[in-house]
Protein backbone atom coordinates (compact mmCIF):
# COMPACT_ATOMS: atom_id res chain seq x y z
CA UNK A 1 0.00 0.00 0.00
CA UNK A 2 1.14 3.63 -0.67
CA UNK A 3 2.03 6.24 1.36
CA UNK A 4 -0.97 8.37 1.58
CA UNK A 5 0.31 10.90 3.85
CA UNK A 6 0.40 14.33 2.58
CA UNK A 7 3.47 15.61 1.54
CA UNK A 8 3.34 19.64 1.79
CA UNK A 9 5.98 20.10 -0.41
CA UNK A 10 4.75 18.56 -3.19
CA UNK A 11 1.06 17.92 -2.96
CA UNK A 12 -0.24 21.65 -2.23
CA UNK A 13 -1.27 23.29 -5.49
CA UNK A 14 -2.84 26.72 -6.01
CA UNK A 15 -6.86 26.42 -7.59
CA UNK A 16 -5.47 27.90 -10.55
CA UNK A 17 -3.30 25.20 -11.30
CA UNK A 18 -6.56 23.17 -11.13
CA UNK A 19 -8.34 25.09 -13.02
CA UNK A 20 -5.68 24.70 -15.97
CA UNK A 21 -4.74 21.91 -15.84
CA UNK A 22 -7.50 19.34 -13.81
CA UNK A 23 -5.85 16.18 -15.32
CA UNK A 24 -2.16 16.34 -14.30
CA UNK A 25 -3.65 17.16 -10.82
CA UNK A 26 -5.52 13.79 -11.10
CA UNK A 27 -3.03 12.08 -12.56
CA UNK A 28 -0.67 13.22 -9.50
CA UNK A 29 -3.66 11.60 -7.02
CA UNK A 30 -3.96 8.72 -8.72
CA UNK A 31 -0.02 7.88 -9.70
CA UNK A 32 1.05 8.74 -6.00
CA UNK A 33 -1.78 7.77 -4.01
CA UNK A 34 -1.86 10.91 -2.06
CA UNK A 35 -4.13 13.84 -1.56
CA UNK A 36 -3.84 17.13 -3.38
CA UNK A 37 -4.49 19.81 -1.36
CA UNK A 38 -5.86 22.74 -3.24
CA UNK A 39 -5.85 26.34 -1.95
CA UNK A 40 -6.83 29.79 -3.18
CA UNK A 41 -5.21 33.31 -1.74
CA UNK A 42 -2.96 30.73 0.58
CA UNK A 43 -5.49 28.79 2.49
CA UNK A 44 -6.53 25.16 1.92
CA UNK A 45 -10.16 25.19 0.21
CA UNK A 46 -10.06 21.45 -1.06
CA UNK A 47 -8.92 18.06 -1.15
CA UNK A 48 -8.63 15.98 -4.45
CA UNK A 49 -8.62 12.13 -3.02
CA UNK A 50 -8.27 9.03 -5.20
CA UNK A 51 -12.38 7.60 -5.52
CA UNK A 52 -11.32 4.06 -4.10
CA UNK A 53 -10.11 5.77 -1.08
CA UNK A 54 -12.72 8.03 -0.18
CA UNK A 55 -14.88 5.33 -1.03
CA UNK A 56 -12.62 2.59 1.83
CA UNK A 57 -12.70 6.23 4.40
CA UNK A 58 -16.59 6.50 4.54
CA UNK A 59 -17.19 2.84 5.06
CA UNK A 60 -14.57 2.99 7.73
CA UNK A 61 -16.71 6.15 9.11
CA UNK A 62 -19.93 4.38 8.51
CA UNK A 63 -18.15 0.90 10.79
CA UNK A 64 -16.94 3.35 13.86
CA UNK A 65 -19.57 4.99 14.03
CA UNK A 66 -21.57 2.00 14.03
CA UNK A 67 -19.68 0.58 17.06
CA UNK A 68 -19.69 3.43 19.13
CA UNK A 69 -23.61 3.48 18.88
CA UNK A 70 -23.62 -0.34 19.38
CA UNK A 71 -21.26 0.66 22.88
CA UNK A 72 -23.39 3.32 23.70
CA UNK A 73 -26.24 0.84 23.93
CA UNK A 74 -24.68 -1.47 25.84
CA UNK A 75 -23.42 0.93 28.43
CA UNK A 76 -27.35 1.98 28.91
CA UNK A 77 -28.03 -1.26 28.91
CA UNK A 78 -30.24 -1.34 25.64
CA UNK A 79 -29.51 -4.84 25.30
CA UNK A 80 -31.42 -7.93 24.70
CA UNK A 81 -30.61 -11.80 25.24
CA UNK A 82 -29.93 -13.66 21.07
CA UNK A 83 -32.61 -15.88 21.49
CA UNK A 84 -35.09 -13.23 21.94
CA UNK A 85 -33.54 -11.14 19.08
CA UNK A 86 -33.68 -14.15 16.71
CA UNK A 87 -37.26 -14.71 17.43
CA UNK A 88 -37.99 -11.12 16.82
CA UNK A 89 -36.42 -11.12 13.38
CA UNK A 90 -38.35 -14.39 12.56
CA UNK A 91 -35.21 -16.26 12.22
CA UNK A 92 -36.33 -19.22 14.20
Amino acid sequence: MRSTTVKFSQDVVPLGEMKVNPGKVVRRVDETGRQVLLTSHGRCVAVVQALGEYETVQEERDFMRALVTGLVDIEAGRVMPLEEVVRSLGLE
